[in-house]
């Protein structure tokens, strides 16, 4: 997967998990939320991971005195 689409899933999911915590402390308290607050904050760990695992140049060598 490209670097742009994770970091575009990363941004979207969230934006997902801020909903779902929003509606979970708007005083519905519903599992549904909880389960959702939880499932986004995986994915975008998991993408954002991805997305950031991407931006590392992982065929030169990175030299301190340079």
């Amino acid at each position: 997967m490209k670097g742009a689409l994770s970091g575009l899933l990363a941004f979207v999911s969230f934006v997902l998990a801020a909903g779902s915590f929003y509606m979970y402390t708007r005083g519905d308290g519903k599992a549904v939320w909880l389960i959702g607050l939880v499932l986004f904050v995986i994915l975008l760990l998991v993408f954002g991971g991805m997305f950031l695992s991407g931006r590392v140049n992982k065929t030169e060598e990175i030299h301190i005195t340079e």
